[in-house]
């Protein structure tokens, strides 16, 4: 874990990770089998360090990260560096992966007991730029909703890639119920607003998850600002 003094500054998007570590272009479409290999390739390593090193040069998001030793942090499996051509999660990992959108995004989680054991609740710190403003200075609705679906999401590729969750067929939202509290406030590109996105599952009845989330900002993330219940349908495995 990396921290800093200094004036946080937004990591690359995306397109300038690539052009700084051209191996990006030699990574295979990742899978359900393969997604941890990916993780583990230079460009989506330099990616997520460059990612943890920006939340950690901010006191208050530096203080979560270094909250327990064992805490597992990382760059959501959403945003990693994908070969051209490659359109999946492309909104995350590409059309909001800019300086003046989302320029910053990790996880962070407890382990299990057991590493086969559920995780059930997952924190993502998220920088938020102009570019997904609604009104001027606050975040559009539907994106304040990306986020909180976005998040819970990350429950299940944690799951799934622990072998937790056993199936390895997608989850698809069938509700996403969202109260907003305050308004979720933007910075600019130089200086991003910074939101902690808390995700919780809070029941599995067959292959319906039931999540919850809550959207945390302003005033060192202390503020309620969004809340969401959700329903994600397993779909069924196929039969040859």
């Amino acid at each position: 874990m990396v921290s800093s003094k200094a004036s946080p500054s937004p990591p690359p998007s995306t397109t300038e990770s690539k052009q700084q570590n051209p191996q990006s272009e030699e990574m295979v479409t990742p899978t359900a089998s393969d997604i941890s290999s990916v993780l583990e390739s230079p460009a989506n390593k330099a990616q997520e360090a460059h990612h943890i090193a920006f939340f950690n040069s901010i006191p208050w998001c530096s203080s979560l990260l270094g909250s327990t030793p064992n805490l597992i942090i990382s760059q959501s499996v959403s945003r990693i560096i994908r070969p051209s051509g490659c359109e999946e999660d492309a909104l995350i990992s590409q059309t909001l992966n800019s300086p003046d959108a989302i320029p910053a995004y990790i996880t962070f989680y407890f382990p299990p007991p057991k590493p086969t054991d559920y995780v059930n609740e997952v924190k993502s710190l998220i920088a938020l730029g102009p570019k997904v403003n609604g009104w001027e200075g606050i975040c559009h609705g539907g994106i304040v909703m990306t986020l909180l679906d976005e998040v819970m999401g990350q429950i299940f590729a944690v799951n799934k890639d622990s072998g937790a969750m056993g199936s390895k067929m997608p989850l698809l939202t069938g509700y996403l119920n969202t109260a907003f509290k305050r308004p979720v406030r933007t910075g600019t590109k130089e200086k991003p607003a910074i939101v902690l996105v808390v995700a919780r599952m809070t029941k599995i009845e067959g292959r319906k998850h039931f999540c919850e989330g809550v959207v945390y900002g302003d005033e060192e993330g202390r503020n309620e600002l969004a809340r969401a219940e959700a329903l994600f349908v397993q779909l069924r495995e196929q039969k040859l």
